[in-house]
């Protein structure tokens, strides 16, 4: 199996971890973004600014440095932010962007080499698979909070309660046609 099949597929895993936030994040209003449901909860706004940092550090220049940059303060991400929704929705896409430049520009023999978060050396597919599960579990986290700040108006992301069977027999159908 060539790099490009691997990175294709992990290119398409963090495209749903990203749609999945962004359709969370897309009902919410300005003001929503930044609860907290207590003190040691993370809004989605700050969600977003953590994982905005995560991806501009760990993506820029991934096989020539670092992933923790020292220009990086990961600490500050985990403050409310004092930016507009258009300002953080900015952030977040152009951090995305980072991401998926490197993904693209990714070759057979980069898999197998070794790349440094923190220190520590790992392989290029061990790097995008941590990755993914932390940008994944944050994805996640947002859309709960976006869930319970949207209520009875929450319409959900997934396949409706109720509905497993009648999502399985359509996508069924539709193979066969």
């Amino acid at each position: 199996m060539g790099a490009q099949v691997v990175v294709s597929t992990f290119v398409c895993e963090f495209q749903k971890a990203k749609q999945l936030a962004d359709r969370a994040v897309a009902p919410l209003t300005d003001a929503q973004l930044h609860v907290r449901l207590d003190a040691g909860c993370n809004s989605v706004a700050v969600l977003m600014q953590h994982v905005a940092g995560n991806l501009r550090s760990r993506w820029t220049d991934f096989l020539t440095s670092d992933g923790e940059k020292p220009w990086r303060n990961r600490d500050a991400e985990f403050e409310p932010p004092v930016v507009t929704r258009a300002e953080l929705l900015a952030s977040w896409e152009q951090s995305w962007a980072v991401l998926f430049a490197t993904l693209d520009g990714l070759t057979d023999d980069d898999l197998g080499r070794t790349v440094t978060i923190r220190g520590e050396g790992q392989t290029v597919l061990a790097a995008l698979a941590r990755q993914l599960s932390h940008y994944a579990g944050h994805a996640y986290q947002i859309v709960f909070l976006a869930k319970h700040l949207q209520g009875p108006a929450w319409i959900t992301l997934s396949i409706a309660r109720g509905q497993s069977s009648a999502y399985t027999d359509a996508l069924r159908s539709s193979s066969r046609a």
